[in-house]
């Protein structure tokens, strides 16, 4: 008995971009959820250190990002790095305490966590 191997068809080149531009996709859904979560985690270290409200702290985030050309899931992870005991970058660091004083309520400071 013999048996007869059919060729496959190969996928055309259309199908292979679209597996291509889909396979970016997802590692680029895959980063933004990483840097949401670090995000929200450096809103949490701000609502402890600074007693400020989540939208405000997202601001702060942000104002400090923007200030100082870093991303800002790059500001988040170096407020997450400080909350648990390293120093932050001499450049967030002063951005980050003007941004407090800007958004915060008057007399709110930033405490490093306990």
């Amino acid at each position: 008995m013999t048996t007869s191997r059919a060729r496959r068809p190969r996928p055309d080149a259309g199908a292979q971009d679209l597996v291509a531009r889909l396979e970016l996709e997802i590692a680029q859904l895959r980063q933004a959820v990483s840097s949401h979560a670090t995000v929200d985690q450096a809103i949490g270290v701000l609502i402890s250190a600074a007693r400020i409200e989540p939208r405000v702290g997202f601001k702060v985030l942000r104002a400090v990002s923007q200030r100082t050309n870093i991303k800002v899931a790059a500001v988040a992870e170096a407020v997450i790095a400080w909350a648990l005991g390293e120093d932050l970058p001499r450049q967030v660091a002063g951005e980050l305490d003007r941004a407090v004083q800007q958004y915060a309520p008057a007399g709110h400071r930033l405490k490093r966590p306990c």
